[in-house]
Parts: structure tokens; C-alpha cells; sequence
């Protein structure tokens, strides 16, 4: 079944934010057991980049914002809602979209943070348009922000070597017929949770000295498990907003995948017949950012000059949940 809008809604302007640092992968075997070779054979991944300690995601997703504010001509008060996209929220509470408001100087709108792990910003998207589509909203911002390193073991090789600190933002307004979110599908199957998770600082297991000194507040993942996984079902579900739409490929002007790692975004690539040099990819210089991967690739895709008007671009992700989903778009400006 295509999922349609109930008017059209698209994406009107994009922006990015990252920190200054700069980690490349030989810096990186000076911290870990590894190399740049064994990082760049396994993941694609050349350098990312890193916030100073005591950095929070709003401090990276409101720039990001103000670019695409400044990028459409529109004011902060212009906004009617923030949906922030993070699983690393500067607090429990308040959510970090009040925190973006603050920051940005936006005093006519509400907002709320959505965490689907690495889905979070595919997610947020829909949800954002759906305010539009259903009346209760003319202008929304979506931010896609996360600070990875705030959760990641520095000293485990398997997942330090895999993220890096990132923004980015997109404006969602309505567009003409024909153009926008012209279908989207998304998933969710908790049985994956214990492959990819936060084990502590939950309610089942709330944050105490052991659970500290345990390393229970980074980043747990089964990477084989997680791979097996993301490679079918980020190539599966692309590939339906493809098929169930009766377009084919070729008429694809960008894809644009999570990016977690080269090699399952190139499985997805393929599995879509797309040439490579029609996929969006950052994870080279920037790592996996999570929640930014998406906003970010999309936003230095359109500065290269790869989407025009008019053009078809589908969006895939998954993450942890396990979560996973594609967005079919046809650009709108």
C-alpha cells in the first residue's frame, strides 16, 4: 500500500554543523588496537569528527538549523514546530528540541525530541510532515543531531572506530502537487534490541557507580548481527518505494542512505541498480553521525549540484530497535 500525504509536503531548505576536531584513523591507532587500513576495509570510513567534552546535541543542531533557516530567507519566529531527531539528548529532560528553540530565538513554536536510534531523522521526517499534512502546522524544522562519542567506549575498536559528532537540519513546508513525500514505509522489530543498545541509564537499569565502572552506558552491538540485518532490510525497503511506485531505477536521481557502513550502503546501492555515483555518501569524512547522517548527506549532495527540481530521491535507514524505513521524494525547489 503507498502511503501518501494527505496534501504535499517537501523539504524546502537544508543545513549542517560539525565540530572543528578532526580524528583520522591513524590518530585513532594511537587509542585502539587497529589501523587505517583495517578501518577503511571494513567500514569506508577515512576520518570523522569530534566534539570537546561537555558538548551537547543542541550546541551541534541549532547551527545546523540556522544555516537552513538562512538557507530558505525565513526567521526562527517563523517556525511553527522542532522536531528533534537524537538518541543523545544534552539531558533526559527537558527535550533538546526546547534547548534548539532556546538556542535559535524561536518563540512562536512547540517541539518534542523522536529517538528510533539511527531511524530517528527518517522518522522525525514523516511525523513532521504529517503536522503539515494534517492542518496543524505550516512550518517545521527537523534536526538531526547526535554527539556518538558522548556513548561510545573510546577503548573498544568495533565501535570507536565507527562514529563521529554531527548536525543536520531541513525545513519542511508545503509544496505543489506532485512534489514532496510521495510515499514512505517504516519498520520496527523490538527482537533486535539486545544486538544493538544502551544496556544502563534506563528505568530497568538506572545509572549507579557499578553500572559506571561496568562501561553499561556505551554503546553495545553484535556487529555481525546488525550487519546481517541492516544489508537486507535497508536494500529491501528501498527498493518497495522503487517497485510498488512503477518507477524504475534509472529514473532515480539520488539515493541517500544511512550511513553506517560503506559496505551495506553499497549492498542497498546495488540492490536498487544504481550506479554508485548516484549515492549520497559522507561516511568517508564524517563517520556515522546517526541521527545526521541523513540531513547532512542530503544537504551536501544538493551543494554539489546533484538534485534539481523535479528530481526522485529516495532516503533509506536503519538502526537499532531494530528500526528501519525509505522515504520516496520528488525535490520540490
Amino acid at each position: 500500500m503507498t502511503r501518501r500525504l494527505a496534501i504535499p509536503v517537501g523539504i524546502t531548505a537544508t543545513g549542517q554543523f560539525y565540530p572543528e576536531r578532526i580524528v583520522t584513523n591513524d590518530e585513532l591507532s594511537k587509542m585502539v588496537d587497529t589501523n587505517n587500513e583495517w578501518i577503511l576495509s571494513r567500514t569506508g570510513i577515512r576520518h570523522r569528527r569530534w566534539v570537546e567534552p561537555g558538548t551537547g546535541s543542541s550546541q551541534l543542531g541549532a547551527p545546523a538549523l540556522e544555516m537552513a533557516l538562512a538557507r530558505r530567507g525565513m526567521h526562527a519566529n517563523d517556525l511553527d514546530a522542532i522536531v528533534c531527531s537524537t538518541v543523545t539528548p544534552d539531558m533526559f529532560f527537558p527535550c533538546t528540541a526546547a534547548l534548539i528553540q532556546d538556542r535559535i530565538g524561536a518563540r512562536h513554536c512547540y517541539g518534542f525530541d523522536l529517538n528510533a536510534a539511527c531511524s530517528s531523522f527518517l522518522f522525525g521526517l514523516t511525523t513532521a510532515a504529517s503536522l503539515i499534512a494534517g492542518g496543524t502546522a505550516e512550518r517545521v524544522a527537523v534536526v538531526g543531531c547526535d554527539v556518538m562519542t558522548s556513548i561510545m567506549d573510546p577503548t573498544n575498536r568495533n565501535t570507536a572506530v565507527l562514529f563521529g559528532d554531527g548536525a543536520g537540519a531541513v525545513i519542511l513546508e508545503r509544496v505543489e502537487e506532485g512534489h514532496g513525500i510521495l510515499d514512505y514505509e517504516h519498520r520496527i522489530n523490538g527482537a533486535g534490541a539486545p544486538f544493538l543498545c544502551m544496556k544502563a541509564g534506563g528505568s530497568v537499569m538506572p545509572a549507579t557507580a557499578e553500572t559506571v565502572a561496568a562501561g553499561l552506558h556505551y554503546i553495545h552491538q553484535d556487529g555481525k548481527e546488525v550487519y546481517r540485518n541492516a544489508v537486507r532490510d535497508m536494500a529491501e525497503v528501498s527498493r518497495l518505494m522503487v517497485d510498488r511506485n512503477h518507477i524504475h531505477p534509472s529514473d532515480l536521481a539520488l539515493f541517500v542512505p544511512h550511513q553506517a557502513n560503506l559496505r551495506i550502503m553499497d549492498a542497498a546501492c546495488k540492490r536498487l541498480e544504481l550506479p554508485h555515483e548516484k549515492m549520497a555518501v559522507n561516511i568517508d569524512e564524517y563517520a556515522n553521525t546517526t541521527s545526521a547522517t541523513l540531513p547532512t548527506a542530503l544537504h551536501q549532495s544538493l551543494e554539489a549540484g546533484k538534485v534539481k527540481k523535479g528530481d526522485l530521491v529516495v532516503f533509506a535507514a536503519f538502526g537499532a530497535g531494530f528500526t528501519w524505513g525509505g522515504i520516496l521524494m520528488r525535490w520540490a525547489v
